[in-house]
């Protein structure tokens, strides 16, 4: 079995922006100004696109001391996943998705 790769900084960046760019609608939209808040939240943020396998490109992944989030992105949705979200307080709701795991949560973003 190959083992998925991770690709850091500017390399990965850019290969976000190509992820943006390629997302012509909503869902580009939606992923630019999620990735402009991660990093304008922490500057010391890292951009990396990691799990990169000949059955998927990879996504982009925010780490700072360990990772933070992920962004995918399918058909209906743009989905931002915290590997340690069931450990955050959430009086808000932000999170809408992945809610029965013991450690992730998500916030999943529709068009609209």
């Amino acid at each position: 079995m190959a083992k998925s790769t991770a690709i850091e900084s500017e390399s990965a960046s850019q290969l976000i922006d190509d992820k943006i760019a390629e997302l012509d609608d909503w869902r580009g939209k939606t992923l630019a100004r999620l990735c402009a808040l991660i990093k304008q939240a922490d500057p010391e943020i890292v951009e990396e696109w990691k799990w990169v396998k000949p059955t998927n490109p990879g996504i982009p992944v925010w780490s700072h001391d360990g990772i933070i989030c992920t962004g995918e992105t399918y058909k209906s949705v743009v989905k931002l996943t915290s590997f340690k979200g069931a450990s955050v307080d959430d009086p808000s709701d932000l999170f809408n998705s992945s809610l029965e795991g013991a450690t992730r949560r998500a916030i999943d973003f529709h068009e609209g």
